[in-house]
């Protein structure tokens, strides 16, 4: 069985809709899915580049591609009423839920609807309450040690060479996207592509020019 680690932010709608099409992109497989919240932004910190939502014209484009993939894939998907938000609470909350590790699809699914369903405010206190109360945490998520604990996540997935969510790591591959989940599907499955040179090919191109950075 394949164990697949799947790096995510409540954050991001892509994270959504990878997760929403996750069990059907692997159905008929035999693997174990890992779930594995990470801060994105400091995934962008790292790398020095800026979110979507942080570039104005990107960040309208963004909006209403996931709407469009959304749609063409039947899934459900309605933008929160302020974004981005703080995602931190929602992150530690997950992690809380249990008391190490994996929090589990069913926990992350009530988090991922309580941002991306719904159309209301992901980020607002009484909401956040009532979650929390329904999922019933068996730690405290502001404690330190849910802290520590998505910081080591966020860190390890830095060390793998994780740049942005919804990533997904299985073997010694990353795939990384909504759009990924097919190319997942075909390295479960053992297509012969990743077989020809096609995966290393992209390492071994030269640096023609590179920009400054101001």
């Amino acid at each position: 069985m394949k164990s697949i680690d799947f790096h995510f932010d409540f954050i991001s709608p892509y994270a959504y809709l990878g997760f929403e099409a996750l069990p059907q992109a692997l159905a008929g497989l035999s693997c174990q899915v890992n779930y594995k919240p990470v801060l994105f932004a400091a995934l962008l910190k790292h790398h020095g580049q800026l979110g979507p939502a942080e570039i104005a014209d990107k960040r309208d484009w963004t909006y209403r591609q996931v709407q469009w993939l959304a749609h063409i894939n039947g899934l459900r998907l309605d933008l929160p009423a302020a974004h981005p938000f703080n995602p931190l609470p929602l992150l530690r909350l997950a992690l809380a839920t249990v008391n190490e590790g994996d929090p589990g699809r069913e926990a992350c699914a009530a988090i991922f609807e309580h941002v991306w369903q719904g159309g209301e405010d992901a980020a607002d206190p009484q909401r956040i309450a009532e979650l929390t109360r329904r999922l019933n945490p068996l730690r405290d998520p502001a404690g330190g040690e849910v802290k520590v604990e998505l910081g080591n996540n966020t860190d390890a997935a830095i060390r793998q060479g994780l740049f942005g969510v919804p990533a997904f790591t299985v073997d010694d591959k990353s795939f990384w996207g909504f759009d990924s989940l097919p190319m997942l599907r075909a390295w479960l499955q053992g297509d012969p592509w990743f077989a020809g040179g096609a995966w290393e090919a992209p390492g071994k191109i030269a640096v023609g020019a590179a920009r400054r950075r101001p």
